[in-house]
């Protein structure tokens, strides 16, 4: 086992290459991964290492991408296939919801599609329309499918890792800003699956910051922005506990009900809008198992039920570090 220093983007960097060395039914396929290296450099290297049979530069049609990923995955291959941003996938939403995530049931059981879908979602870089996108519930609502993001580097790869070797169709949602953040990674040698040496399950939630007044639940770009606010609360002698979900579908209900019947007090934070997003299901959830036990109402945060607007007003849209505060006392104030 190796301890590195990795951005996000080279945990999955290296999560991929692990993979394609561990097992000769990996393939990887989408736009301008192969060459390029990818929009964000992701796949850097690995059609040079790894051939283009291998790591495969698809055609800009994104239902044709995995369309193509569920007919290999019925010939017993393991494809990951790159959507280059999060507003580009739903031309494959049919593919997705209709085939990948029913394939299964309709065949009792006897067809298994392990795809993994790569989705950089969120904003926070400055893009155009169409590249900022938060669209996890969408998948969420959908019987079938497993929804994943990490919020660090050492998830960025053990989570990958997983969802390479699931035997589910896994749609991996990586937070885009987050691409540059550096954390370390515990990898095994080279090759070898991920075996024993994984750090946790893929579904399961993980407490990122202990608390005792309330707790603050994220997933992939917010979980640092949680981790923010209960630094800021900290200094006002307020103990906050961060969730880091890790899981939108399954959602780890469990360590989520265990840490705010322990607080009293739940905060829902994530990109997407509030209106009808995973937080509505949380706090639905953790209000009927949890109800006695509450000292305030379930509170959300989230971005507004509006279009994505342009870069320049992307701050004011996306939930920081004042929102989520806001929140916090809000729910302190019951």
């Amino acid at each position: 086992m190796v301890t590195k220093s990795l951005p996000v983007a080279k945990a999955l960097n290296e999560a991929l290459r692990a993979a394609l060395e561990a097992d000769p039914k990996v393939l990887l396929m989408g736009e301008d991964i192969g060459k390029l290296g990818g929009v964000f450099r992701v796949t850097d290297g690995l059609q040079k290492d790894f051939g283009e049979d291998r790591v495969m530069d698809s055609p800009l049609a994104e239902s044709g991408i995995v369309g193509t990923a569920i007919g290999l995955a019925l010939r017993g291959y393991r494809p990951v296939v790159e959507i280059q941003f999060d507003g580009f996938v739903f031309p494959a939403y049919d593919q997705i919801v209709t085939q990948l995530a029913k394939m299964p049931a309709r065949s009792q059981g006897k067809v298994r599609l392990p795809v993994v879908i790569r989705i950089p979602y969120g904003g926070g870089i400055g893009a155009v329309e169409h590249h900022s996108e938060s669209p996890e519930a969408l998948f969420a609502h959908v019987a079938g499918l497993k929804i994943v993001s990490p919020s660090t580097s050492s998830d960025a790869y053990w989570m990958l890792r997983q969802a390479v070797e699931s035997d589910d169709p896994v749609i991996f949602f990586e937070p885009k800003r987050r691409y540059w953040d550096k954390g370390e990674v515990t990898v095994p040698d080279s090759g070898s699956a991920a075996g024993d040496a994984v750090p946790g399950g893929l579904h399961k939630a993980r407490v990122a910051r202990a608390g005792t007044d309330l707790t603050l639940a994220a997933y992939g770009p917010m979980v640092k922005v949680c981790l923010q606010a209960a630094a800021a609360a900290e200094e006002e002698g307020r103990s906050i506990e961060v969730l880091d979900l890790r899981s939108v579908s399954p959602i780890d209900f469990d360590t989520v009900q265990a840490s705010a019947e322990k607080t009293g007090r739940l905060v829902v934070v994530h990109e997407a809008p509030v209106f009808f997003g995973a937080g509505a299901e949380i706090a639905a959830r953790i209000t009927e198992r949890s109800f006695h036990h509450l000292e305030a109402p379930v509170l959300r945060v989230g971005g507004y039920h509006a279009p994505y607007p342009p870069a320049r007003l992307e701050e004011e849209y996306l939930p920081g570090l004042d929102r989520v505060l806001d929140a916090v006392d809000r729910s302190l104030a019951y």
